[in-house]
């Protein structure tokens, strides 16, 4: 007996994909540059229809009109509905799991949302997706500075799932002006905001300015300092949609409440493919000069930007997570900075009897001896800065075990008047700054990690006494 199958008609396509009356079909869909709509049947051959979708860069012309006042008044009043809508949304959907979130998602916005995918674990975004059955969009940036390994696997990912991702470059001229006014690695010197912003913060914008929302892999557990709070559904703080303004655009986290080792269990059940970068050592990837690998034990951030403070390792994409009052002691590098007001009234820290605080004076002695009779250890910090506080109990308790064993442990106090001279002469890049200064050399050496706990300290200590 033989049996034959037809392939449904494109219309009946688009009726199963748009109306939420009739039953959904086991295919996906992705959108190219070339304004089509590429449907993929598991079932039987695909086949290809005009699409009602314009790409992802595209822009709207709206026309310029003069509105009322009173019609003003009233937009604003809608706005605030739709913000506070979605924080309610946010909350009903706190429990809700990734799959239900991105067929929400989804289904609100059709046509006008996209998955932003970097090349990374995120790909479990895409994976949600397909298994919802609806048509979807992904969009990457891609910046001109990529693993050779995340290029290939975009190719991958494009076959494995039978999409387009729409990539988004930086503008030519911009990234040519920077390089040649400042070199090809800048960010090692003053922080990778300015280059993120050209070659990552912008080409999102005009992604975002053809949408009305977007779809992040954020999760709650990546960035500890900038992360914690995020919301499953927001207003988006920072970009604009396509009809314009802020809160005119979306934001979705579908994985913020899922931890890392769940994403991979989800990889491996569903046997989806990976970028061969995390085989590697990589958990955090982005580009190749500002990401490496991560040892046992690290959090998964302390591989991007690894010359900057952890707790504020964002590129700009997600810029609104860190909030206002925060973002005032941060400088491009994310890093603390000294406060102008009132920091002369903020008690003074790192306070013990086994702690040596060090003048201007002492500090410089200290430094420009060759031959010391006892090696020290000393922390450049600032008493508002809110990562030398968190430190503050860990080196208390290193001073205290390292009591009587000849290191001694001291304290400078680098922001002030004393900033430039710690800049110039102590390494400093951000606070707080450890040093090691050996018992027979005359350079200190920069205590490179991020990680300041207790156990992590002593071992820099024992490796260079």
């Amino acid at each position: 007996m033989a049996f034959t199958a037809s392939s449904p008609s494109p219309s009946s396509l688009l009726r199963a994909s748009f109306s939420s009356h009739e039953p959904k079909a086991p295919w996906t869909s992705s959108v190219s540059q070339s304004d089509q709509f590429s449907f993929t049947s598991t079932a039987g051959p695909s086949c290809q229809i005009p699409s009602l979708l314009k790409p992802i860069s595209a822009e709207t012309h709206r026309g310029k009109s003069v509105v009322p006042l009173a019609a003003k008044a009233a937009a604003e009043v809608d706005k605030n509905n739709v913000a506070e809508d979605y924080e309610n949304l946010a909350k009903e959907m706190e429990n809700a799991s990734p799959l239900e979130i991105m067929e929400k998602a989804l289904v609100k916005f059709g046509n006008d949302i996209a998955i932003a995918f970097s090349g990374a674990e995120d790909i479990a975004l895409i994976e949600y997706a397909k298994l919802t059955g609806r048509p979807f969009r992904v969009f990457s940036l891609d910046t001109g500075r990529l693993n050779p390994e995340t290029y290939q696997f975009f190719e991958t990912v494009e076959k494995h799932y039978g999409i387009h991702i729409e990539y988004m470059f930086p503008d030519a001229v911009e990234v040519q002006g920077l390089v040649r006014s400042k070199g090809l690695f800048s960010f090692y010197e003053d922080g990778h905001q300015e280059c993120c912003r050209v070659r990552k913060v912008r080409p999102l914008r005009r992604a975002l300015k053809g949408l009305r929302a977007w779809i992040t892999g954020q999760r709650k557990d990546q960035s500890p300092g900038t992360r914690a709070e995020i919301p499953i559904v927001q207003v988006d703080p920072s970009f604009e949609g396509i009809d314009g303004g802020i809160g005119s655009l979306v934001k979705w986290n579908p994985v913020a409440n899922v931890e890392g080792p769940d994403i991979w269990n989800f990889l491996q059940v569903m046997n989806v493919p990976v970028n061969p970068l995390h085989s590697q050592g990589y958990i955090s990837i982005g580009c190749e000069p500002c990401t490496r690998p991560v040892l046992p034990g690290q959090h998964e951030r302390e591989g991007r930007w690894w010359w900057e403070d952890a707790e504020a390792k964002e590129c700009g994409l997600h810029k609104g997570n860190i909030k206002k009052d925060e973002a005032l002691h941060l400088n491009g590098n994310g890093n603390e900075i000294s406060a102008t007001n009132g920091s002369a009234n903020v008690p003074d820290i790192f306070n013990s009897k086994n702690l040596v605080s060090l003048s201007r004076t002492g500090i410089e002695n200290l430094t420009r001896l060759e031959n010391r009779s006892e090696p020290w250890l000393v922390v450049l910090y600032a008493p508002w800065c809110r990562f030398c506080q968190a430190m503050e109990g860990s080196y208390i308790e290193l001073a205290e075990t390292l009591a009587g064993t000849g290191v001694k442990v001291g304290k400078f106090r680098a922001d002030g008047k004393h900033k430039a001279y710690a800049q110039q002469e102590l390494q400093l890049g951000s606070f707080p700054t450890i040093l090691f200064y050996p018992k027979h050399a005359s350079n200190p050496i920069k205590y490179p990690s991020e990680k300041r706990d207790v156990a992590t300290l002593l071992a820099f200590v024992n490796a260079l006494r």
